[in-house]
């Protein structure tokens, strides 16, 4: 493995933080709290796992471009900007979210997991997103 198979690692790891998001939610839905907390814990894992492989990318490559035109770049664009900013935005949040329900505050927890949860998910699809846009062929699109 080189440094230039990390994006597509990256895009797994970000689908992946999304499918256990999602069954993570679908378990603290079902009263099943014990089991909530391995599937949020497995998505965070992910998620850190995947901020780890995407510093070392950038490190070693730098920015990519984008060059394709037409539609898509605008498209690209909005989806990579609102990525961008609530990527930063959502690490504070979970590491919040994840300490409330850590040390019991669950009413406290809840709360903020309220936004907090949508926000990841849409950071990790719309990771997923900016991969295919940049780096997958434009036959695709």
């Amino acid at each position: 493995m080189s440094v230039h198979d990390l994006p597509a690692v990256n895009a797994s790891l970000n689908a992946l933080s999304a499918v256990l998001l999602l069954v993570g939610y679908a378990r603290i839905k079902a009263g099943r709290r014990d089991e909530h907390k391995r599937w949020m814990l497995a998505a965070f894992g992910s998620s850190a796992v995947f901020l780890a492989c995407y510093v070392v990318y950038h490190a070693q490559v730098g920015s990519v471009p984008f060059t394709r035109q037409g539609f898509v770049r605008p498209l690209y664009f909005a989806i990579l900007i609102t990525h961008v900013v609530l990527a930063a935005v959502v690490l504070p949040m979970v590491l919040v979210t994840m300490n409330r329900a850590l040390k019991g505050r669950f009413a406290d927890h809840r709360r903020l997991a309220r936004w907090t949860f949508p926000v990841w998910l849409y950071v990790s699809v719309t990771g997923v997103l900016v991969y295919v846009l940049l780096y997958q062929p434009t036959w695709l699109l």
